[in-house]
């Protein structure tokens, strides 16, 4: 790292950051089948292991909004990469230690989840910041890099699994600590500038009571529970839904989600003051709806594959598109506004994938649907499996029903 730092060298910190979120979000459920094969974990523990990494980072946003503002940004920062390393160390040793893999599991979730719950409430507001410095669309540029990780941590397990074998899958979770240690020490010269002080903030009370930070909370629960349900499902949806082997699977399936995430991300940031954000959010809901019910129908499975990939795209602006809003309507909400946002962004990532695996769960063993699948010749697995998929179909329509009510800041409210 160069001597003179910047606050370029700041942002380049933060995009890092976001790569180091999407490992933590992505790596453990790319070996949900290495999960179940080697450990024995469930179906339902693997949809309740999911909770528990986003409901931890619930709870990270609930204690941010009281004292991110308060304890600064240098030091939320530094101690959220110092939770995700030992979280991914922690998830090569304990499992394999552990007479109890699952609970191991739940442990070295709940520790690199504070990493990454730390690392969402903080880094869009150091962004936004110190946006003065960066160029326009800043906040999307930002969140793609969230996708460039996502889409580099399943080619390089996908790649490592491959050459090594599915056996030395914990060796790759240290591997991958290495990058959030490296951020800790950018984290720690960077130049910040200071959070915002109490007179300054615009109070919660005037948040809540906007309507359109109302939509917003709505919008952000809806896009983590449409995001996160296709990425922590989509790898093994693929696999044992679908049929396919595990390297087509991930890299047709979560790898082209991530890419299309980007792509979508990167145009927003290079025309986000030229479009309307309502209704690029209106449009995407509607697609993302359309690429879920495919996936989960279409008995091609390349088809279904290409519903997962595009559902990528439809989906990219929800969170970041969601933050411009709030941030234009109120560029003094101050990282407890970001924090709110991040806390019903988390639920929806929390609850998404959970409904999604229950609802498979439940499915597979339902004697009426195994029976009509049999039809098509798809077995229980399978049918539960595109059961929970046509269930999270539900979460792009929540969005859409909550933009119906969005106002424009320029209305009355």
């Amino acid at each position: 790292m160069s001597k003179k730092l910047t606050y370029k060298s700041t942002a380049v910190s933060c995009y890092i950051g976001f790569a180091v979120q999407a490992i933590i979000n992505n790596f453990p459920s790319l070996l949900f089948v290495i999960f179940r094969t080697h450990l024995g974990i469930t179906i339902s523990q693997l949809a309740t292991l999911v909770s528990t990494l986003f409901l931890t980072q619930l709870a990270v946003d609930v204690f941010s909004i009281k004292w991110v503002d308060r304890i600064g940004y240098r030091i939320t920062a530094v101690v959220s990469h110092v939770f995700s390393a030992a979280g991914l160390i922690l998830l090569g040793f304990l499992p394999r230690l552990m007479e109890n893999s699952y609970a191991a599991l739940i442990i070295c979730s709940m520790i690199y989840a504070v990493g990454a719950g730390f690392q969402e409430t903080v880094l869009s507001p150091i962004v936004e910041s110190i946006s003065d410095e960066l160029d326009s669309g800043a906040m999307s540029i930002l969140h793609s890099f969230y996708c460039l990780g996502q889409c580099l941590t399943v080619i390089v397990t996908t790649v490592f699994i491959k050459i090594f074998g599915e056996q030395y899958w914990y060796v790759l979770a240290w591997l991958l600590a290495l990058v959030p240690a490296y951020n800790t020490y950018r984290f720690m010269r960077v130049p910040m500038r200071k959070t915002l002080s109490a007179e300054e903030k615009t109070p919660l009370k005037e948040l809540f009571s906007s309507r359109i930070f109302i939509v917003a909370m709505i919008v952000m629960v809806g896009g983590g529970a449409s995001e996160l349900s296709m990425v922590q499902w989509s790898s093994m949806f693929a696999e044992k839904g679908l049929g396919v082997s595990k390297i087509v699977g991930d890299l047709l399936g979560p790898c082209l989600f991530a890419v299309f995430m980007f792509i979508g991300r990167v145009v927003c940031g290079k025309v986000e003051e030229k479009i309307n954000m309502q209704k690029a959010l209106s449009v995407c809901a509607v697609c993302a709806f359309v690429c879920y019910v495919t996936a989960a129908v279409s008995l091609n499975p390349f088809l279904s594959l290409t519903g997962c990939a595009l559902c990528g795209f439809a989906v990219s602006i929800m969170w970041p598109g969601t933050l411009t809003l709030a941030a234009a309507r109120y560029p003094k909400g101050g990282a407890a506004m970001f924090s709110v946002l991040a806390l019903c962004g988390d639920l929806g990532c929390s609850f998404g994938p959970w409904l999604a695996g229950k609802v498979s769960d439940i499915a597979r063993q339902n004697e009426a649907i195994v029976n009509f699948a049999l039809k098509f010749s798809l077995d229980a697995e399978q049918a539960g499996l595109r059961m929970g998929m046509l269930a999270a179909s539900v979460f792009p329509i929540v969005i859409l029903l909550g933009l119906l009510f969005f106002k424009d800041k320029k209305q009355t409210q």
